[in-house]
């Protein structure tokens, strides 16, 4: 299990869901905002500053400069996921 309580929490409800839901369609639909959030946190745990900045910067359309710093702030973000993967 993971130490943040509550990506624990999102990791067993996603596992509950899996387990109640047969394979399929209908789990993928049932279970995509579970997936979906325990995604979000574990890259906010994962990459906490980049996490954070994609969404401030990223979360509206906004100006030419504002989406500018939202494509900045998306490849910080990559970038630090890619550390993170290399260095485990």
């Amino acid at each position: 299990m993971l130490s943040e309580p509550t990506c624990e929490r999102l990791q067993q409800a996603l596992l509950d869901c899996h387990r109640r839901i047969p394979s399929g369609p209908g789990r993928d639909t049932a279970c995509r905002h579970l997936n979906h959030a325990l995604a979000k946190c574990l890259v906010s745990l994962a990459c906490p500053e980049e996490s954070e900045a994609v969404r401030s910067l990223c979360s509206s359309g906004g100006t030419a400069l504002k989406r500018s710093q939202c494509q900045q702030a998306q490849l910080s973000l990559s970038i630090c996921l890619s550390s993170c993967q290399q260095n485990p």
